[in-house]
């Protein structure tokens, strides 16, 4: 359900996109290789919790999240890692850790790190730890209006 919803809105707004399959591989390191992607332009999904609420931040498979650096962008007094068991059924036929960066779907603030703002495609886990999709960037800001934030 959760690809379907994102093929879906995407076939939906005219966005030409690709999907691609590779061996499996878990880090986003490890998928960007796979997928012959460069890791500055692998957006990975992470899961957080801003001052108690849900939200998805999307960065670079090549940085990680400050989360101090995070609460300063965002004014909140506490961000901390989602656990898994808090958000598994946002994505129900995702596999864990591959989740789509489409939080704007299933009810999730997204905000997006400057350095993955810079990259004229995206590419991201698909769902699967199988599948890669890849669509210009300006396509995902346009439809998921992330807030672009340091992190």
């Amino acid at each position: 359900m959760s690809m379907a919803r994102v093929k879906r809105f995407l076939d939906d707004n005219g966005v030409k996109y690709v999907i691609q399959q590779h061996s499996p591989a878990y880090t986003a390191q490890e998928v960007a290789e796979a997928a012959h992607v460069p890791g500055r332009h692998f957006a990975k999904c992470v899961m957080v919790e801003i001052d108690g609420r849900l939200a998805l931040t999307v960065l670079p498979a090549t940085d990680r999240v400050d989360l101090q650096r995070l609460a300063r962008s965002v004014g909140a007094q506490s961000v901390e890692l989602a656990k898994e068991a808090d958000f598994e059924d946002r994505f129900p036929d995702c596999e864990p850790g591959a989740m789509p960066p489409f939080g704007n779907l299933f009810e999730l603030e997204v905000f997006v790190s400057p350095h993955l703002a810079e990259a004229d495609l995206i590419s991201f886990n698909a769902g699967s730890h199988r599948e890669v999709m890849q669509l210009a960037y300006s396509a995902f800001d346009r439809l998921v209006k992330p807030a672009e934030v340091a992190m």
